[in-house]
């Protein structure tokens, strides 16, 4: 990668990625990265060198899009970026690892101000830092002509630290199934965002900057865990890809899950009793909270933060989720939501 030209001075009144250029824009960025622990060459040339002490790298990718992920008159610059670096942060200790380094793509009009893009950056190492984490290197491109929103998209590296991976597909018959983490809180922020207001503030800003539990997906694993997912498209659809995986039902209980997530006076039933909507309905299909959705034997000791909502069983011929025992899709019509889960296409 050629080194970065020298800047053009902050104080030009164009001060935006036509005027400051490629490799301006990405000196800026690089200054609010911060320093990956498992780097041995960082950004400057072709590709960073990064150390793997378990000699193995989780990998992940997750891509924005403006006005279906992130709104700028919702959302600041730093906001956006912690959410991007916390979807694939996420999906790391989904696996039972800690993220070491984000490798960031963006694509945006030639008029975005670097300040906004900085802000970006800033967000993105915020989110990284507690984990020792950084942004180690990227790309910058123009969107195309005509296009007048940004796409971010963020690939994250993880490292097992000598853990096995915990996959999707190891469920088993008789395995509880627990969560860590919200539930529900994003897409009740969104709710109220999309209805003109911003309160109450604690949901709003889930929406905004989701606080996954990244801790609990390694200590899963130490305790055994034998399946995870994070909580990106909903529970109920996100349960769904484990038993499909594993081929098992999976029944939630729902009186657990009150206990676990919805609190008698908290934001959830406030915000749902001023809308009209049963909270039950964003609990079971919202996303983005980034929660972690794990298995574990039967009597198995589970970690700190993690709670039990149901139980697996051998599926016959048709692996499913259930909630009380009646289908998911029955249990979220119930709760007023339309379908079971956020569906990209």
């Amino acid at each position: 990668m050629t080194r970065p030209r020298p800047l053009v001075p902050r104080d030009d009144p164009g001060d935006s990625v036509r005027v400051v250029g490629e490799f301006g824009v990405i000196a800026r960025v690089l200054a609010q990265a911060g320093t990956a622990r498992v780097t041995d060459v960082g950004p400057g040339d072709d590709a960073a060198v990064l150390r793997a002490p378990d000699g193995r790298v989780v990998a992940t990718t997750d891509v924005l899009v403006e006005g279906r992920h992130f709104r700028r008159d919702w959302s600041s610059a730093e906001d956006i970026g912690r959410k991007a670096a916390a979807a694939n942060l996420a999906d790391v200790a989904a696996m039972g690892g800690t993220a070491t380094a984000l490798l960031v793509g963006l694509a945006c009009p030639p008029d975005t101000p670097t300040t906004w893009l900085e802000g970006i950056a800033a967000g993105l190492a915020e989110e990284c830092a507690p984990l020792g984490a950084a942004v180690v290197g990227g790309d910058t491109v123009a969107a195309s002509p005509g296009s007048d929103g940004v796409v971010l998209s963020v690939t994250a590296l993880g490292d097992l630290g000598g853990r096995a991976p915990v996959l999707r597909s190891g469920v088993r018959p008789g395995d509880v199934l627990a969560v860590a983490g919200r539930l529900g809180w994003s897409a009740c922020g969104l709710a109220v965002l999309r209805r003109g207001f911003a309160s109450p503030v604690a949901v709003v800003a889930a929406h905004r900057r989701p606080t996954p539990p990244y801790a609990a997906g390694p200590a899963a694993a130490d305790a055994g865990a034998t399946a995870m997912c994070d909580v990106s498209d909903g529970l109920l659809a996100d349960a769904g890809h484990l038993a499909a995986a594993s081929g098992v039902v999976l029944d939630i209980d729902r009186a657990a899950l009150v206990r676990a997530t919805l609190e008698p006076t908290g934001p959830l039933q406030q915000v749902g009793s001023a809308l009209g909507v049963d909270p039950m309905a964003w609990v079971l299909t919202g996303g983005e909270d980034h929660a972690l959705l794990a298995t574990f034997p039967p009597g198995a000791d589970l970690p700190e933060g993690w709670a039990v909502i149901g139980s697996a069983r051998a599926a016959g011929q048709d692996a499913r989720v259930l909630v009380d025992g009646e289908p998911a899709e029955e249990a979220a019509r119930a709760a007023g939501a339309e379908g079971t889960g956020h569906v990209h296409f």
